[in-house]
């Protein structure tokens, strides 16, 4: 069953097409992660949070990039993540036009 995964943590920037430019490689190497199926970016400067939601097609491989992007934003030093994974109702999702 897909599952959809939902972080956000604290963030100061780059906001807006600053950020696109510094996180395009980032971008480009969560496409290729397993399981991976499609990711909307989320960003409020006024709030200084960022994050994204994402679709993988199971708990696995939710799971697993849940684990090292944590791991990772910790390295950056970002001390709270914020994270949740859900089931996805696809039925439901579709007829509200859900991109799955």
């Amino acid at each position: 069953m897909q599952k959809l995964l939902q972080i956000d943590f604290p963030f100061t920037g780059p906001f807006g097409d600053e950020m696109t430019q510094a996180l395009n490689e980032l971008a480009l190497s969560i496409t290729e992660e397993p399981g991976f199926i499609w990711k909307i970016w989320t960003e409020s400067k006024s709030g200084q949070e960022a994050g994204g939601i994402y679709l993988f097609a199971d708990k696995q491989s939710a799971q697993a990039y849940l684990d090292k992007h944590t791991a990772r934003l910790k390295q950056l030093g970002v001390t709270e993540v914020r994270a949740r994974i859900y089931d996805v109702n696809s039925d439901l999702s579709k007829i509200t036009k859900a991109p799955i």
